[in-house]
């Protein structure tokens, strides 16, 4: 039974770890996505790497070496960049959003994003979900 029970999971074990981000290694990213780092970013130093919906994440600065994201496609096509920013330079709309539909809860990141069209957006975490917000602090989705 327990035999079952362990495999009857595995499926959905596989489908969790494939949909969360992925640490990549300097060496497994394609040099088409570490060249377009390099022109759009020339100071990113101490770079890490994610793979996430078969995009390549760069991340670096800050104490948690997360203040700075980008997104790049496998063919070096910039998605977007977020810039780690403190909670308290969210539009006021977000924090009115998080208190209505997270009562009680805090938001423990936040960052402004930037897609390649330069729209702005806001992400917010909570409860270890991203809400994204527009530029003016409406609800958009959770990401």
């Amino acid at each position: 039974m327990k035999r079952l029970l362990v495999w009857s999971m595995l499926p959905f074990c596989l489908i969790a770890t494939n949909a969360m981000a992925q640490k990549v290694k300097n060496a497994d990213v394609p040099a088409t996505v570490k060249n377009a780092l390099e022109k759009k970013y020339p100071d990113a130093k101490d770079v890490t790497w994610e793979k996430e919906k078969g995009n390549y994440e760069a991340n670096w600065g800050g104490k948690s070496k997360e203040d700075n994201s980008v997104i790049f496609t496998p063919d070096g096509s910039f998605v977007e960049m977020v810039v780690a920013i403190p909670v308290s330079s969210l539009p006021p709309a977000v924090a009115t959003y998080v208190k209505a539909h997270y009562p009680g809860s805090k938001i423990t990141e936040a960052g402004k994003v930037t897609d390649a069209k330069g729209a702005t957006s806001y992400e917010a975490e909570v409860k270890g979900k991203d809400l994204v917000f527009d530029e003016k602090g409406n609800f958009v989705k959770i990401d």
